[in-house]
């Protein structure tokens, strides 16, 4: 959600700004595996290869690849459980692509992640410039030496887990392109803290506000903060290079897996290297890499449409951060919005009086909602509360693939962050979970290399596989996943007046048990206190909806499953503790 639940620019617990968290896509191994939305801080930022004359407000390219996209007029029905969502679009399509588009999908579910219909606005996320410290010149150059860990993927994700990894004293390569970290994160500050990387805020809001429905905010009480992503790159490259992790500038084309010992990784670039293990942290659409499970319901997709503008004034109280308004855009009267209108909601943090960060989230939808759509609401908003833009620094096209399909635990290639379906099904968060579990699963990667390599004097790379598999994705961390995907489809359910009764009650839960839910750090025992308590607040209508739910829908089925294996582990304490 940016704003908090992996929506706007936010995206993680640190939602990529807009949302963090956030988990957001990135191509062919950049590794950006957070939310994918960025702001300028302090100067106007440019796009390789795509270059806009002055200040077109809100202004679509227009799409390039039309093999793969084309103009079908000025609207795009898709059939669904409602009998069909309209999204008013310039440009859209519903055409499923009959090739793969430039090298970055192995299938649809792939092409979804990669990010679809919406690949051109993504691709143009990804490909802005930062004048950033190059990785290059921060990290030595791998030679021709076997490793005992290959990471590929040179975002937040990747960057953290081969800096842990080597602090375990493990032998740590970092394979993929030198570019910047795009996206601006928005996270809770106590979060940033725990982790040591308070210093890498660059502004802070001492509270969080949030429209329902009257005009009168609800406060969070929980300070946010804005990451530089400037600072936070250079610490974890300065952590990397500490630990003396080395770095190749390349894509990778395939991993190999030459013999029981060794896989090699062949770079675009000509340069094979060998390892032991190889991490993919190349961000969602890593089906080059990775095998997924089957029989998912169906990728979901958070999506983000922002500007940082400056505008003439700013309608809030500057000295907080908008976490969501769901007010309604157009200024309708209570009750008059349709039922199969996706809902959306504001998202904005002030960073001075007049200079604002907006935008506008839809936090799940099947089929994606267009940037275009998102666009017009923005437009829409602007135009009803009155505010006037005077001056645009920068646009954002926030992708957040979630509730996808976990990756095959048995399989010799290791993942890590939104590769490994790490992005939290239910908020978009992603950045702070791979942050919070790099050490540990560094530390389960070098247990698990040691183990394997002793007990017979010979190296069994499988064996170490599946044992740090096991600990990212454990029969614990499945449940508390089968629980997120639940309420993942739950909120594709609910219409805007559903889904606004259903923040007014999550709010109202104690703190311990919404800011654990965000966080990822229920344990499965601890998110069946949260649904009682969420039941015995929620009004009569969501309560129906929630008993019909878990009765009705696929994903109530399979988190009874899950709880059922709960129950039969229930004498195996230690699978029950809370996450860390």
């Amino acid at each position: 959600m940016n704003a908090g639940l992996g929506y706007g620019a936010h995206n993680c617990s640190m939602h990529v700004m807009g949302r963090a968290g956030a988990g957001a896509v990135s191509h062919l191994c950049c590794g950006s595996s957070s939310r994918c939305s960025s702001s300028a801080v302090g100067r106007e930022f440019s796009v390789r290869g795509f270059e806009r004359p002055g200040c077109n407000w809100l202004r679509l390219p227009l799409r390039r690849g039309s093999d793969v996209a084309s103009c079908h007029g000025l609207s795009w029905t898709v059939p669904t459980r409602r009998g069909g969502k309209r999204y008013p679009s310039v440009c859209a399509s519903t055409t499923v692509p009959t090739r793969i588009y430039d090298g970055v999908a192995e299938d649809q579910e792939d092409y979804i992640k990669a990010g679809g219909e919406e690949l051109d606005l993504v691709q143009l996320q990804a490909s802005k410039s930062f004048d950033q410290s190059k990785i290059g010149e921060k990290l030595q150059l791998l030679g021709d030496e076997t490793l005992d860990l290959v990471v590929v993927g040179c975002g937040p994700a990747g960057m953290c887990l081969a800096a842990e990894a080597a602090k375990q004293g493990l032998n740590v390569g970092l394979v993929g392109p030198d570019l910047p970290f795009v996206n601006n994160y928005g996270v809770w500050t106590d979060e940033f803290a725990a982790l040591g990387l308070e210093d890498c805020i660059e502004q802070t809001w001492k509270d969080s506000a949030m429209y329902i429905e009257e005009d009168s905010p609800i406060m969070i009480g929980r300070a946010y903060g804005r990451v530089s992503r400037t600072l936070l790159r250079e610490e974890l490259l300065r952590r990397c290079a500490e630990g003396g992790v080395r770095y190749v500038d390349s894509k990778v084309d395939r991993i190999l897996e030459v013999d029981e010992d060794l896989s090699t990784v062949l770079c675009t670039n000509g340069k094979n290297i060998k390892s032991r293990l190889v991490t993919v942290a190349s961000g969602a659409a890593a089906g080059r890499f990775l095998r997924y499970e089957t029989g998912g319901l169906g990728v979901v997709v958070q999506t983000a449409y922002g500007v940082e503008v400056e505008v003439e004034h700013y309608p809030y109280d500057p000295d907080f951060m908008l976490f969501m308004d769901y007010r309604d855009y157009k200024g309708r009267e209570k009750g008059s919005v349709s039922a199969e209108e996706v809902p959306t909601f504001l998202y904005a943090m002030p960073i001075s009086c007049t200079r604002v960060f907006f935008e506008e989230t839809c936090l799940a939808a099947r089929p994606t909602m267009p940037f275009s759509v998102l666009r017009e609401r923005l437009q829409e908003r602007f135009k009803k509360m009155g505010i006037k833009v005077l001056h645009i620094y920068e646009e954002e096209w926030s992708y957040i693939p979630v509730g996808s399909t976990l990756p095959v635990t048995s399989q010799r290639q290791l993942g890590f962050g939104a590769a490994a379906s790490m992005v939290h099904p239910a908020t978009g968060y992603s950045v702070v979970r791979s942050l919070s579990e790099a050490p540990s699963y560094a530390a389960a990667i070098a247990r698990a290399l040691r183990l394997s390599g002793g007990r017979s004097g010979t190296f069994n790379s499988q064996q170490a596989a599946l044992e740090a598999w096991n600990v990212l994705w454990s029969g614990e961390r499945k449940r508390q996943r089968a629980f997120f995907l639940f309420g993942l489809e739950l909120i594709l359910q609910l219409d805007t007046p559903g889904i606004k009764d259903f923040f007014v009650t999550f709010f109202q839960l104690p703190e311990w048990l919404w800011k654990g839910f965000l966080g990822s750090k229920l344990s499965s025992v601890d998110l069946i206190w949260f649904a009682l308590a969420t039941f015995v607040i929620a009004p009569n209508t969501l309560r129906f909806q929630l008993v019909r739910h878990l009765i009705v829908h696929p994903s109530g089925a399979k988190l009874m499953q899950a709880y059922i294996g709960l129950l039969n582990s229930s004498s195996q304490s230690t699978d029950l503790k809370p996450v860390n």
